[in-house]
């Protein structure tokens, strides 16, 4: 029976983990700190619900889809549905604060002066487009080069008919 050894750490490992932790304790000095501004608790209540969140909720729909999307679409198309989900996804995630409305300050309009739902929409559907007219040209390429294999190349070995030179 054979067992695994971790890795021995060594020096550069001990300075960067010592370095990260720095880093790590400064930023929560600044949080209580200005706690007026950061506001510790609602902070906190981010962080632990953003872990329970992505662990208990998007993780497993993140796998389902996958899932889903490897059984259901065609094999041509998985690659391209693919490459837009995985763009489109992290940008619902990054616009969900700012459709939500959470860095809303009253009687300040340039807290948050846009229609972020548009937005997101808008961007969304520039990446599928995109991605689809990426596909699409893919396909054609494919196709021509799909094309001139079957047919082969042009023959020189051909000779041209008498009286034509």
């Amino acid at each position: 029976m054979s067992t695994s050894h971790p890795a021995p750490r060594g020096r550069l490992f001990w300075i960067g983990t010592a370095a990260g932790w720095a880093i790590i304790l400064y930023g929560l000095r600044g949080v209580f700190h200005h706690s007026l501004d950061t506001r510790p608790s609602q902070l906190a209540r981010f962080w632990i619900g953003g872990a329970v969140l992505h662990d208990l909720v998007l993780a497993p729909a993140v796998l389902g889809i996958g899932v889903g999307l490897a059984r259901l679409a065609p094999r041509r198309r998985r690659a391209t549905l693919q490459q837009a989900l995985i763009i489109c996804g992290p940008l619902a995630l990054f616009a969900y604060p700012e459709i939500r409305g959470y860095a809303h300050i009253l009687r300040n309009p340039t807290s948050l002066p846009h229609n972020y739902t548009v937005n997101l929409l808008l961007v969304t559907g520039a990446v599928i487009g995109a991605v689809a007219i990426t596909a699409f040209i893919r396909r054609r390429a494919g196709n021509i080069r799909a094309t001139s294999a079957r047919t082969g190349p042009a023959r020189q070995d051909i000779e041209a008919p008498p009286g034509n030179v």
